[in-house]
């Protein structure tokens, strides 16, 4: 990071978690049965929609209040799964402020009696129900100027070119969890294929539809899983583009 600190690197990572019971039931799921098919979930309101807002209200406060750049949360497609995002963070900072998070997260779950998991894909949502990742958003100083598009698809040209070293360190099991998620359904990539498009959910790097129109802003990384490292993410990213 140091080395590129000329370049004013910008980082932002979207966590997405799921709660549980105790027992190791995903929150709000019947006991002996499953929901019903996601689709009403993401983003919803109401009781029959989504479960543990409290918790999740708790959460967000408390990062604001420990001055985590916390911008956003959401429900997520799986019920009981939800969403934070932090940034911008330049440099190592965005490591510190996820770490942070995840153990204020840990913290206030368990006053609430509840159980976190950032596994990416735990045994009860292997049928159709998304997983969980950690999407980082990657930006340096050219990127976000005028023109800066033509830096972004240069960035994703190198990233192609790394997609197995990426995976590797994208996991904390050099890309065995990722292979649960990865699967090129419930709006992810294929693991062992690099694609990347415009407003694709689908795609392993995604340009959002702002950054096209504006021809200037971030790519995104979508293969991240929800238990990685964000030390090794960043620095992956960093290396590959800025680096290599």
């Amino acid at each position: 990071m140091e080395k590129c600190k000329s370049e004013k690197i910008w980082f932002g990572m979207e966590q997405e978690y799921l709660l549980l019971d105790r027992d190791g039931h995903p929150l709000g799921w019947p006991k002996h049965g499953f929901p019903e098919p996601q689709g009403k979930y993401y983003c919803g309101v109401g009781a029959d929609k989504v479960y543990g807002r409290e918790l999740v209200d708790a959460h967000y406060r408390a990062c604001l209040h420990t001055g985590l750049q916390l911008f956003g949360i959401n429900a997520e497609v799986t019920p009981g799964q939800w969403e934070f995002q932090l940034g911008t963070c330049e440099g190592i900072s965005m490591g510190d402020q996820l770490w942070l998070a995840r153990y204020l997260l840990y913290r206030i779950a368990e006053i609430y009696g509840v159980l976190v998991t950032f596994d990416p894909k735990p045994a009860i949502t292997h049928g159709d129900w998304n997983g969980a990742g950690c999407h980082c958003n990657f930006s340096t100083e050219k990127m976000r100027s005028d023109g800066g598009i033509k830096y972004v698809e240069e960035a994703i040209k190198k990233l192609e070119k790394k997609h197995k070293e990426h995976i590797a360190v994208y996991d904390p099991h050099g890309g065995m969890d990722n292979v649960r998620r990865l699967t090129g359904k419930h709006e992810t990539s294929n693991i062992d294929q690099f694609s990347w498009g415009i407003a694709n959910r689908a795609a392993s790097v995604r340009i959002p539809r702002a950054v096209a129109k504006d021809k200037k802003g971030f790519l995104e990384d979508r293969r991240p899983s929800s238990n990685c490292d964000p030390y090794a993410v960043t620095g992956m990213l960093t290396k590959t583009i800025l680096l290599d």
